[in-house]
C-alpha cells in the first residue's frame, strides 16, 4: 500500500500562492472581459448624454437659503459669477478638475480674483487628476494665492499611519463669508451637460460649516511656506444643519453611520441615487430591513458608470436586495453621479460619499445633513424626474440573465472590499 506523506510547509506555501495568483489572474480576466464588452457597447449603442432636469430650485432652511442643482452649467454659471464678484476670500477644493475649456475658465477666474486683491486658497486631489495636463495644478506665484496638490503616494496603505491614508474626494467652494457650495459635482466640460448630478448652494451662516471643514483640511496638509488659517468661529447654530466628514487622517467615518441611521428609522420611503453602489454586509441589512417593514426603498443608480468594472461587482448585490422588495432603477442614457438620500419626506443628505468602501472607509468626503419638510419634497421632485428617465429592474429580469453573467459576477464578487 502506498503511504501517504503530507505536504510540506514550503509545499503548501508555494501551492497557496500558485492559488491566489491563480484566483487574481481569473479576476484580471473577468474585468478585461466586462471592459471589453462595454467598449463594444459604447460603439454599438453610445449614451446620448441626454437627461431630463428641473431648473434649480431653491429653498429655505432656517436663516439660510439652499439652491439644488441637477444640471452642471446652472452650477457652474453661479460658482463662476460668486467667484468674480468675491471681495475677501475664496476656498476651492476638489477631486477632479478638467484641463479643458470648463477648467481653465475656473482657474483663470481664480486667478483673476487673486489679482484683485482676494485671499484664494485651493486644494486639488493630485490622484484625481493625474491623467490631465500636469502644467494645470502649478498656479503662478502670488502673495495671496495659495494651493495644495494633495499628495499622490498615500503610504499609509503599507505603514498603516492614519494620517496618510485616503484621496481628498471633497467638492467645497467658499465665497467670502456667507455663500459656500458641496456637492457631488467635480469640474470639467463632460460634466457641465453630460453627466448629471447634485449639488448644494447656501447662502447664510450654514455656509460657514463648509469653510470651516476646508480651514481644517488646509491646515492639516499645507506646505511651510503655505500660511496656515485661523479657524472660524461658528456662532450660529442651525440644528436642522449638519456637515458630516469623514476623515482618514483622524480614522473618523461618520457617513456610514448616518445613511445607516436613515435608513433604519425610516418608516414610509427612502429614496436613494448613487453613482457607485457597492453595499457592504450592514448597509445591506439597513437596506433589506427596511424593504422587508414596509418602507418604499428605491435604489437609483447608473445603467452603465464610467467604471464599468464597479457595476459588475455590484450586481452580485442586487438579487438580495430585489428579493427582499428594494426597487432598482436604471439611470439610462447618461451617467448618474450623484450622492444622495432623502427618507420620510422629512431627512435628506447631499455629498461626495458614494455606498461602496472608497468612499465609507477610505477617502475623505463631506456630506450635507438637512431637515426640512420643504427641502426633502424638493428632492423627492428631482427623484420622481430621474425616475421618468430609468427603466426599473424587475426580479424576473434580472432572473433571466445568462449563466455566463453568472460565472462573471461570481468572480468579481469578492472585489468589493476594494471599490
Amino acid at each position: 500500500m502506498a503511504r501517504f506523506t503530507l505536504p510540506t510547509r514550503d509545499q503548501v506555501e508555494k501551492g497557496v500562492r500558485w492559488a491566489a495568483a491563480g484566483a487574481v489572474g481569473v479576476q484580471l480576466a473577468a474585468i478585461t472581459t466586462v471592459m471589453a464588452i462595454d467598449d463594444m457597447r459604447k460603439r454599438r449603442e453610445p449614451q446620448t448624454g441626454v437627461f431630463p432636469h428641473l431648473p434649480p430650485q431653491d429653498v429655505p432652511v432656517g436663516k439660510n437659503q439652499f439652491r439644488i442643482y441637477t444640471y452642471g452649467q446652472d452650477l457652474y454659471d453661479d460658482m463662476l459669477r460668486d467667484i468674480r464678484n468675491a471681495q475677501d476670500s475664496i476656498f476651492f477644493e476638489s477631486f477632479i478638475v478638467k484641463s479643458d475649456e470648463m477648467g481653465y475658465t475656473f482657474r483663470e477666474a481664480l486667478i483673476d480674483a487673486a489679482r484683485r486683491g482676494v485671499d484664494v486658497h485651493i486644494i486639488l486631489d493630485t490622484w484625481g487628476n493625474l491623467n490631465q495636463d500636469p502644467r494645470y495644478r502649478h498656479f503662478p506665484k502670488m502673495s495671496n494665492l495659495h494651493v495644495i496638490n494633495f499628495p499622490l503616494v498615500r503610504t499609509g496603505i503599507l505603514t498603516g499611519r492614519e494620517r496618510d491614508k485616503g484621496r481628498d474626494h471633497r467638492k467645497i467652494l467658499t465665497v467670502d463669508s456667507d455663500v459656500a457650495y458641496g456637492g457631488g459635482y467635480n469640474v470639467g466640460t463632460l460634466y457641465a451637460r453630460k453627466w448629471r448630478d447634485t449639488h448644494l448652494r447656501v447662502e447664510g451662516p450654514a455656509s460657514g460649516l463648509l469653510k470651516s471643514s476646508f480651514i481644517t483640511m488646509w491646515n492639516s496638509y499645507h506646505q511651510q511656506d503655505d500660511p496656515r488659517m485661523d479657524p472660524i468661529n461658528l456662532t450660529d447654530w442651525e440644528p436642522s444643519i449638519r456637515t458630516i466628514e469623514n476623515a482618514p487622517s483622524r480614522a473618523i467615518y461618520p457617513i456610514s453611520a448616518l445613511y445607516l441611521e436613515a435608513l433604519n428609522r425610516a418608516h414610509t420611503r427612502a429614496w436613494i441615487t448613487m453613482g457607485y453602489f457597492i453595499p457592504d454586509e450592514p448597509m445591506m441589512e439597513a437596506l433589506t430591513h427596511a424593504a422587508q417593514r414596509g418602507v418604499d426603498v428605491r435604489v437609483l443608480i447608473p445603467e452603465y458608470s464610467n467604471h464599468i468594472y464597479a457595476d459588475w461587482v455590484a450586481r452580485s448585490h442586487y438579487e438580495e436586495l430585489l428579493r427582499s422588495g428594494v426597487k432598482i432603477f436604471l439611470y439610462e442614457e447618461a451617467m448618474i453621479h450623484a450622492k444622495t438620500m432623502t427618507i420620510d419626506g422629512q431627512w435628506s443628505t447631499v455629498g461626495t460619499a458614494n455606498i461602496d468602501r472608497l468612499s465609507l472607509r477610505g477617502n475623505f468626503e463631506i456630506n450635507m445633513e438637512i431637515f426640512g419638510a420643504e427641502f426633502a419634497d424638493a428632492m423627492e421632485r428631482i427623484f420622481a424626474v430621474d425616475e421618468s428617465n430609468s427603466r426599473e429592474l424587475t426580479i424576473d429580469t434580472w432572473a433571466q440573465r445568462s449563466a455566463a453573467v453568472r460565472v462573471l459576477e461570481r468572480i468579481l464578487k469578492p472585489l468589493a472590499p476594494l471599490m
